[in-house]
């Protein structure tokens, strides 16, 4: 049984890291997150699942797969990407320790037009 197969089974998407887009995406290429390199900081500024894929959890999986290889690199991160600051990191509060400190508190915040 080949790796994606199994993935597929489990109801999950192989993803894939490519290095020289920087970016995770499915082996489609259809879903990814996109990130900027600095030094030992891995700013992920971008997440996208297209409508037709939404809903089966990709978007997760890819910043799983982001923060997983910012782990093993020594990367912290700064979550640039609404998503990842507004709904992973708030579901997944433990792998807030590799978040960059100096974003860990910041709040984003409108201001009022009225």
């Amino acid at each position: 049984m080949t790796t994606r197969r199994m993935d597929e089974e489990q109801g999950r998407a192989r993803i894939v890291w490519n290095p020289s887009c920087k970016r995770f995406e499915t082996e489609d290429k259809e879903a990814f997150l996109e990130y900027e390199l600095r030094v030992e900081v891995m700013d992920i500024t971008h997440t996208y699942v297209p409508p037709s894929k939404r809903g089966m959890g990709l978007a997760a999986q890819l910043c799983s797969a982001a923060f997983q290889h910012a782990q093993q690199h020594s990367l912290s991160v700064i979550p640039s990407c609404s998503y990842v600051s507004g709904t992973f990191l708030p579901r997944n509060p433990a792998i807030k320790a590799l978040v960059n400190p100096q974003y860990l508190n910041v709040e984003i915040t409108t201001k009022d037009t009225d």
